[in-house]
């Protein structure tokens, strides 16, 4: 057995085990540990420059990666005009700059801020640290190995939809330059490490406060003379 079979064929179902049977559980068993229990609290300067640029890269980024998993053929029959390839090459790689940028930041705050420090976990810090790993290794595949958005659907969508249907093609990311390799098998170690942490948020959408009944709030505080307790529905 070879290390391109153990990363991109057993590594892969791991991780998607993992991802779903323990963000399942969490999703059932321990539903109000799915927050991102937000530090602004605490610090929010750091937290402001940090997070818009992280968020808004990083999904815009992801979104193109999934057009290309799901829509192929027109993303290349996009990047068929010069103009329209190189536009949405630079875009791509100004979008990972910009996430890259704010994760640094956000990492910093950790480490730096002493109130930040007390609330910080070490999964928050691993969780930081892998995705920084994957913003850099995309970040050098983009400026490296260019048009990355075209080959991409000539390698990684057959690629990943093989492993969806259970009969992985090792053969296509095999001959791949180590970066793209590293970007790639940290994805799937992301995706195992993520249901531990409260990155889980992402995947834990509250469809329930939408059909709950309402609640009855109760200030904990003694009322005055002639008052009652103070509800709100």
């Amino acid at each position: 057995m070879n290390w391109d079979t153990v990363f991109f064929v057993i590594l892969p179902y791991i991780s998607l085990a993992i991802f779903v049977a323990v963000g399942l559980y969490r999703k059932i068993y321990r539903p109000f540990t799915g927050s991102s229990i937000s530090s602004q609290l605490l610090e929010r300067k750091k937290l402001y420059w940090g997070s818009i640029p992280f968020h808004y890269g990083i999904v815009i980024v992801l979104l193109g990666h999934l057009l290309a998993l799901l829509l192929p053929g027109g993303l290349r029959l996009w990047n068929a005009v010069p103009i329209r390839l190189y536009l949405l090459e630079a875009t791509g790689l100004a979008l990972g700059l910009w996430a890259l940028v704010g994760l640094v930041i956000l990492l910093w705050r950790r480490l730096s801020e002493k109130r930040v420090q007390v609330v910080t976990t070490p999964m928050d810090l691993v969780i930081l640290v892998l995705l920084l790993i994957s913003v850099i290794t995309g970040v050098l595949t983009a400026s490296v190995y260019r048009f990355g958005s075209s080959w991409f659907t000539v390698v990684f969508t057959p690629y990943l939809w093989s492993v969806l249907t259970l009969q992985p093609q090792v053969s296509l990311v095999a001959p791949l330059p180590w970066v793209i390799k590293l970007h790639v098998i940290n994805f799937f170690v992301l995706l195992a490490v993520l249901p531990f942490s409260r990155l889980i948020h992402i995947a834990m959408y509250p469809l329930g406060y939408l059909i709950r009944p309402w609640q009855i709030v109760i200030a904990n505080r003694r009322p005055g003379r002639g008052q009652e307790n103070p509800t709100a529905r």
